[in-house]
């Protein structure tokens, strides 16, 4: 059972645009109604939920918390005067108490410390604690918290109760920080004594003001490569994080490792055409979503000795087209933007083969030719190696001749913001 302070607020899901969440000051709390109006929403900063799995490096997702303290760094692409998050706890099974929460400067841009005198302590419809229903979803009430884009923040949550499996993203690029006991409010960071590379619960850090809000953010979706597997730890090299250093634009990256169109998996979240609302639709201030997915629905079936590839059927080019123009109605169901993306060379990876290869010709052909993207960012030419368009350029290669390293991610966010 989770612990349960003496007064807390049932927290309503996330699913309606109009949630009504106050603007808190540092100090005291102003009228949720009149500042809620006055403020406008900028997503600057996401991260896709998953299942709890053991995932390919080691997590706490399974085991959980109890009685401890998570201490998140994320850097945003956005500016604003006021900042909330948005939390999930889209994958468990009984109610999630988050005990208390805060936002702060990351110091020095990285690690557990923050800036001293920047922590705020969070608060759910005016509470400092709040119970996440299974399968729920919540923002936070807005803190004042100046942030500049490209600034780095730390969400820390105390969880005094035990949770059980955990919500999480499974690949973070990025240090997360455990401390036993309550330190949410510290600016050390020396409590913070166990890492992973995972986020736990939190998907999302918007910014807001009352200035007019942006309207020409970006969604970056896909699979591993849009989360940017390979790229250097700790650093913010991500193809996302490329693409608003490049255009000055908000960026969300949606990108979950393993991700299909077609098929849910256990190791690698829900499909594509299921999750799309959710993680690139919802999201506030946004213009444009990028989609870059399709490799692990043509490439499972090819993975021999893979038992986290699965399922894995052999899917025509015809049907991932099919899932593609779910995503394309979609989006524009909401008035958005939706560029498409071909497929990476992916020969002499783990993803190759012959079905693999022709559907994939298949699928940027009808990317490249059929109009129903509103554009494309033609990775699939650009990365390729110039003595085989097939095989990935060895100067783009992250080593496994399927994702791409810095460099690559580099270039692809150059690709986008051409066709933006």
């Amino acid at each position: 059972m989770n612990a349960t302070p003496a007064r807390r607020r049932i927290a309503a899901p996330v699913v309606a645009s109009a949630l009504a969440l106050g603007l808190l000051g540092a100090a005291q709390p102003s009228s949720p109604s009149a500042q809620h109006a006055a403020t406008r929403w900028t997503a600057a900063w996401g991260a896709s939920p998953q299942l709890p799995s053991t995932g390919f490096t080691p997590n706490w997702s399974q085991e959980g918390f109890s009685r401890q303290t998570v201490r998140q760094v994320v850097r945003v692409t956005g500016a604003g005067e006021q900042a909330r998050i948005r939390l999930s706890n889209a994958y468990g099974t009984s109610p999630l108490t988050i005990t208390g929460a805060t936002i702060a400067r990351t110091a020095n841009g990285k690690g557990a410390a923050v800036e001293a005198g920047s922590v705020r302590h969070l608060t759910f419809s005016g509470k400092q604690s709040v119970e996440i229903p299974a399968r729920g979803e919540l923002r936070s009430d807005a803190a004042r918290l100046p942030l500049d884009r490209l600034e780095s923040v730390t969400v820390t949550l105390y969880l005094a109760g035990t949770t059980g499996p955990a919500t999480f993203h499974s690949q973070a690029w990025a240090d997360t920080y455990r401390a036993e006991g309550d330190h949410r409010a510290d600016s050390s960071g020396a409590a913070f004594t166990d890492t992973t590379q995972s986020w736990y619960y939190l998907t999302g850090v918007e910014v807001g003001g009352s200035a007019p809000r942006r309207n020409d953010g970006v969604v970056l979706f896909g699979d591993s490569i849009t989360d940017s597997f390979g790229s250097t730890p700790n650093t913010n090299r991500r193809y996302s994080d490329a693409l608003a250093e490049r255009t000055g634009r908000p960026v969300v990256n949606q990108g979950i490792g393993g991700n299909l169109v077609l098929n849910d998996s256990a190791w690698y979240g829900e499909r594509a055409t299921a999750r799309f609302g959710r993680d690139a639709l919802d999201q506030p201030g946004v213009s444009t979503v990028v989609v870059l997915e399709g490799l692990n629905d043509i490439g499972f079936s090819e993975a021999k000795n893979q038992p986290t590839y699965k399922p894995s059927p052999v899917v025509s080019s015809a049907e991932l087209i099919t899932g593609y123009r779910k995503l394309i109605r979609a989006a524009h169901a909401k008035g958005l933007r939706a560029v498409g993306s071909t497929l990476l060379p992916l020969k002499g990876s783990d993803h190759w083969g012959e079905h693999a290869a022709r559907a994939g010709d298949e699928v940027n052909h009808w990317i490249r030719t059929s109009g129903e993207f509103d554009a494309y960012a033609d990775f699939d030419k650009v990365l390729a190696a110039p003595d085989d368009p097939d095989r990935l350029n060895p100067a783009y290669d992250y080593g496994d001749a399927l994702h791409p390293n810095d460099a690559g991610y580099r270039l692809m966010a150059k690709t986008v913001a051409e066709v933006l």
